[in-house]
């Protein structure tokens, strides 16, 4: 599993052009879910997303959590996470999981997440945009095998 985490001041996110979900400050997540992920993988996954400390503390330091800062997650699936360029200039998807597989991994980590923190998600399997602005711009990546 793959995540792509960007800290935003805002996100909006459409899918077949209607306004589908929204956050104020927080992180958007793009997740790509690989064909050899389990339930397992997912749990460390999440897990992990909320002990980051990526936000800023009152002394400017990356120091804080997704609790400590207040902040919102927007969970995004995003099987091109796992495009592979090499060697080519046309991505192939052969380590992206299979829709049917990966959905329900999306849902546990999505699950997982809004347990413990507001968290909206996008439309599986829509063509979606996103409005954001980004804080920072924090952008990191997190792998979990």
């Amino acid at each position: 599993m793959k995540a792509v985490i960007q800290k935003v001041k805002r996100a909006t996110l459409y899918s077949d052009g209607e306004k589908y979900s929204e956050i104020k400050e927080g992180i958007l997540i793009l997740l790509g879910v690989n064909d050899t992920d389990t339930s397992a993988t997912a749990d460390k996954m999440a897990q992990k997303l909320l002990k980051l400390r990526i936000f800023d503390d009152e002394d400017g330091k990356t120091n804080l959590d997704i609790f400590a800062a207040g902040g919102e997650i927007m969970l995004v699936s995003n099987f091109t996470l796992y495009g592979n360029l090499k060697g080519t200039n046309r991505p192939d998807f052969f380590k992206a999981a299979r829709p049917e597989k990966a959905e329900p991994l999306y849902m546990e980590v999505y699950d997982k997440l809004n347990a413990q923190v507001h968290t909206v998600s996008g439309a599986f399997r829509t063509y979606m945009e996103i409005e954001m602005l980004a804080d920072g711009p924090g952008t990191y990546i997190v792998e979990i095998d």
